[in-house]
């Protein structure tokens, strides 16, 4: 069953007997006024999500800056938003899903079965024309149970020792360690493999194919059967690039840590420059600079 659903399916959906829950993400690194975009102009029905406190948890440094909720503080907030046990849930952004990801992978870690990304988000509602609704929607609470652990993590150590194919969701720039602008140190975790989630999108920030996506990944050394984990900055990016796997045909566990967990661990070697696995499809990691 694919993960997307495109403005046409959406919309039918929204007029049925039986609507999905619709979820606003409205979040980007640097841009803090999520709300405030979603105030301006939503889909309507969409129930407002605030990614820093909503899909993440506080922490220490360590931690990485996005680290999961609590079971307990998720299963409050699922049933805010109004979500009932066996509900479809819709989940959009306005940032080609970078953020509606993160929603979407912790809805499945938690245990729903129907979650799926609006694909091409806001910008594809708009371009087909369709009308937008201001202010707070406000939502009846729902009795949704969360059972965290339906879908696979790892930590840092797993990620130390990860034999697999590890996939570092960030720009190339941040991979290499040419720039640093939020996390103390720059650079990747080393043996992992440059795949930035930008590359997972059209000119028009819909998903590509399937099909382009499976030879993206296999291009980087994925194949059947293929142990594969993700991260990022601090989880968040790492998500999209796990439900492009899924569109692909692939499966993979995240690093909610991430980078910004794993750099601010000083016990932990940063690896600068480019990595040589996807191009080889060898066992990775030669270009590898690795720096204590």
């Amino acid at each position: 069953m694919s993960i997307l659903i495109n403005v046409a399916e959406l919309q039918t959906c929204l007029a049925s007997a039986t609507p999905p829950v619709l979820l606003d993400v409205r979040w980007a690194l640097g841009d803090p006024h999520g709300r405030e975009h979603y105030l301006t102009g939503h889909i309507p029905s969409a129930v407002f999500v605030d990614l820093d406190t909503e899909l993440a948890g506080h922490g220490q440094p360590e931690d990485g800056r996005h680290p999961l909720p609590s079971a307990e503080d998720f299963a409050a907030t699922v049933r805010r938003w109004g979500i009932n046990s066996g509900d479809t849930v819709v989940v959009y952004d306005d940032a080609g899903a970078a953020a509606a990801a993160r929603a979407w992978w912790l809805l499945g870690y938690a245990g729903f079965k129907d979650v799926y990304l609006l694909d091409g988000g806001l910008a594809a509602w708009r371009a087909a024309g369709l009308p937008l609704a201001a202010g707070e929607e406000r939502a009846e609470p729902g009795d949704a149970v969360v059972h965290f652990g339906a879908k696979a993590t790892i930590d840092a150590d797993q990620a130390a020792a990860w034999s697999g194919i590890l996939l570092d969701a960030r720009a190339g720039e941040r991979f290499r360690g040419e720039v640093e602008p939020i996390d103390p140190r720059a650079g990747h975790i080393p043996g992992a493999v440059s795949a930035p989630t930008s590359e997972n999108l059209a000119a028009d920030a819909t998903f590509l194919p399937a099909v382009e996506l499976r030879a993206r990944f296999v291009g980087l050394g994925v194949e059947p059967g293929s142990e594969v984990a993700v991260y990022c900055g601090s989880g968040v990016t790492a998500a999209h690039q796990i439900a492009a796997l899924e569109i692909a045909g692939f499966r993979a566990a995240l690093y909610p840590g991430s980078f910004s967990a794993w750099s601010n661990q000083p016990e932990r070697p940063v690896a600068t420059g480019p990595s040589e696995r996807g191009a080889s499809g060898g066992s990775g990691g030669n270009g590898d600079r690795v720096e204590q």
